[in-house]
């Protein structure tokens, strides 16, 4: 019996210092906490499922928490996650400082054609695409279409920020916590910042001119950021300055935004039943303008990028195929509907009848 044990101990010994079959790989995830995200974690299993080696670790932040985390680890090599969620503004300048592992060959069944060539193009340095869109989006009008009704106004399709002021003075009723403007107020960079740019942008401010010189004391952006604050501080809820992304999404699903101007991606948990007590009175509408043939538009992809101080990169381009792939899509479509898939990231997802 001892000579048997022994034997054992010696076998199980030498397949773990040879990497064997009971080797196990941790591919540490640094993600954001919202609802796309939130939904992938609870589908892994399927990953688990197909890749048993592999175990994935979960580090879900607050947006801010995050941008900072990432970029210090990745700054200064830590080498804490094996991937990243980062966007269209970190992946050029990450990829041109060797920051950032190149994805250029994952599987040929990725169909990295497939990939919207927006998406593509703002994740890739010199051609080659360095972070998978996870979702793409842009910026829209959300607003209840029966508080538009009651205050006996129609929204545009293409609606101007006078008229956007004009509803949300009609719509607030703040003795029933009903705010006619829930807009973004929490300080950060892809928070109040990402929204304000893009307002600026509509009431034809720029960050710099030709020259590089700052534009930041011009009268456009005095006008711009002066109407932001207006809008916020008179029809928005109380404490807007906490309110991000997922505070004013709560809110709105809570049927206290007469109107919320963010991200396209939240169309689907806007008009989910399951989550928002307004889902039937939902209508949509082009992000507003000043007459100046600009609009508050933005162009965002959150996406998986593999950091180059990772020591488990093969398995981490195993989970960002598995992540971003058409399969994936597929599975949620399966699992939560084809309005929950996430959006702006490939063709073939909008030739898809079932989809439309």
């Amino acid at each position: 019996m001892s000579l048997m044990k022994s034997l054992f101990g010696a076998t199980a010994l030498t397949l773990v210092a040879s990497g064997g079959a009971f080797a196990e790989t941790t591919v540490t995830i640094a993600t954001v906490n919202n609802g796309d995200m939130i939904r992938m974690q609870g589908l892994t299993d399927d990953f688990t499922a197909k890749h048993p080696d592999i175990t994935l670790e979960w580090v879900t932040l607050e947006e801010n928490v995050l941008r900072q985390r990432v970029t210090q680890d990745i700054a200064t090599k830590g080498g804490q996650f094996d991937v990243l969620t980062i966007g269209m503004y970190e992946t050029p300048i990450w990829a041109a400082n060797g920051w950032l592992v190149a994805l250029d060959d994952l599987p040929a069944d990725y169909d990295i054609d497939d990939i919207l060539p927006a998406m593509r193009s703002g994740l890739s340095h010199d051609g080659t695409l360095y972070a998978s869109p996870f979702y793409g989006e842009s910026s829209m009008v959300m607003y209840r279409t029966d508080l538009m009704e009651k205050a006996g106004l129609t929204m545009p399709e293409a609606p101007t920020w006078d008229f956007i002021k004009e509803a949300a003075a009609a719509m607030t009723d703040k003795s029933n916590e009903i705010y006619g403007a829930c807009l973004r107020g929490k300080a950060g960079w892809g928070e109040n910042m990402a929204f304000i740019t893009t307002v600026a942008n509509s009431f034809g401010a720029r960050w710099f001119d030709e020259d590089w010189k700052p534009q930041l004391d011009t009268p456009a952006w005095k006008e711009a950021v002066s109407f932001y604050n207006d809008l916020l501080t008179t029809y928005g809820p109380p404490g807007a300055s906490t309110n991000g992304f997922n505070e004013n999404l709560s809110l709105f699903q809570q049927g206290k935004c007469g109107m919320w101007i963010d991200a396209t991606v939240a169309a689907s948990f806007v008009t989910n039943p399951n989550d928002s007590t307004v889902a039937d009175k939902v209508g949509f509408a082009l992000a507003p303008d000043t007459g100046k043939g600009k609009r508050a538009n933005w162009l965002w992809a959150w996406a998986l990028a593999i950091p180059a101080g990772s020591d488990a990169t093969d398995a981490a381009k195993t989970f960002v195929n598995w992540a971003t792939s058409k399969d994936y899509l597929a599975l949620v479509a399966e699992k939560e509907g084809w309005a929950n898939v996430p959006p702006g990231t490939r063709t073939s997802l909008y030739e898809n009848p079932e989809y439309a």
